[in-house]
């Protein structure tokens, strides 16, 4: 079986429909092309998945980070109230410019309601299901380079600086032309086992540690190694300013799903450098689900491919990826991350 062929298909199934991402952008590009028109607004900042071309199906929402001169907003910024009162001047302003029935730009916001960080905007019916939203962040640009932006819950602000993963996984993308699409594949595979990562933390587990290794299968198998003990320690925002990404994460469930992972891809990996094609295109459909193409011969158990269950953490696929000391990071209650 060609496997080549076989990862195409596979990627088909993890990219987002070209119909669905050129929508998706339209919609942005509407509070871009709005803000950018006013006068208190420095820039208007594309973030999330979409910017990084990360992004997988379905595509419910995009996020948009509206940098405002700090002149006519002299409290924005300061503890206390202005962080509330930043995201409701954000829900007025984008009513009046996009609002459906009085919008001044375009009438395509249905409803605004600000949020922890942001003003959730949805341009679909809020009763449908899976209706599309736009994450809209206020923001105050920083001597740095970093965004200072509001936090509702604790009357604060906080920096944050979504625009250096941007470039990250750009410069990834530039030395490894696979390493965009290998990640929206890896979140495919999250989603096919229950989500049990949230999809940033399966980039940023991606980002440091998916690399350009031969062919998309290697890169592939050695991801698995590696993640089965990196997902035991902190995944953190690469700008060192959020924190951990999902405090919440059950690391041993997700390591589990990242073993088993690691156990077929490994076997998968030895089938094929055996010219078992065949055989390794059924472990890679072990891996991957149903969508994963079958040989023309089809599939059949075979009681020595059983997956984790004879994979040994330090002995087999996994070995070399020992685990170092966790420093603890400081708790946070929400990361305005995309």
């Amino acid at each position: 079986m060609d496997l080549t062929a076989a990862f195409d298909v596979l990627q088909r199934t993890a990219d987002a429909a070209p119909e669905h991402v050129s929508e998706a952008r339209r919609r942005r590009d509407l509070f871009n092309a709005a803000f950018s028109r006013e006068d208190d607004v420095v820039e208007v900042v594309a973030s999330g998945s979409l910017a990084r071309s990360t992004q997988r199906d379905p595509i419910n929402d995009v996020d948009v980070v509206i940098v405002f001169e700090a002149e006519p907003h002299p409290e924005s910024g300061q503890a206390g109230q202005s962080a509330a009162d930043a995201l409701d001047h954000l829900r007025e302003r984008v009513r009046t410019l996009l609002g459906n029935s009085e919008g001044t730009y375009a009438q395509e916001v249905r409803l605004a309601r600000p949020r922890n960080h942001s003003v959730k905007c949805w341009l679909d019916d809020p009763e449908q299901d899976g209706a599309f939203t736009v994450d809209v962040m206020p923001a105050l640009r920083q001597a740095d380079g970093t965004l200072l932006v509001p936090e509702k819950a604790n009357e604060r602000w906080i920096h944050t600086d979504p625009e250096r993963l941007i470039r990250e996984v750009r410069a990834r993308q530039q030395d490894f032309p696979q390493f965009r699409p290998l990640v929206r594949t890896l979140k495919y595979w999250n989603d096919c086992n229950g989500k049990a990562m949230k999809s940033l933390t399966v980039e940023i587990l991606a980002l440091n540690h998916l690399t350009a290794e031969g062919t998309r299968p290697r890169a592939l198998q050695l991801f698995f190694q590696a993640a089965v003990n990196a997902v035991m320690r902190p995944i953190e925002d690469p700008a060192g300013l959020c924190g951990e990404i999902q405090p919440d994460l059950d690391r041993a469930a997700a390591r589990e799903l990242l073993d088993e992972a690691a156990g077929w891809a490994w076997k998968a990996v030895a089938a094929q450098d055996a010219g078992e094609t065949d055989r390794a295109a059924c472990l890679w459909r072990e891996a991957f689900g149903n969508e994963f193409p079958e040989p023309p011969g089809g599939c059949h158990n075979d009681e020595d491919d059983d997956g984790g269950g004879t994979f040994n953490i330090g002995t087999g696929a996994a070995a070399g990826a020992g685990i170092v000391g966790i420093d603890r990071p400081r708790p946070v209650t929400d990361t305005p991350q995309g």
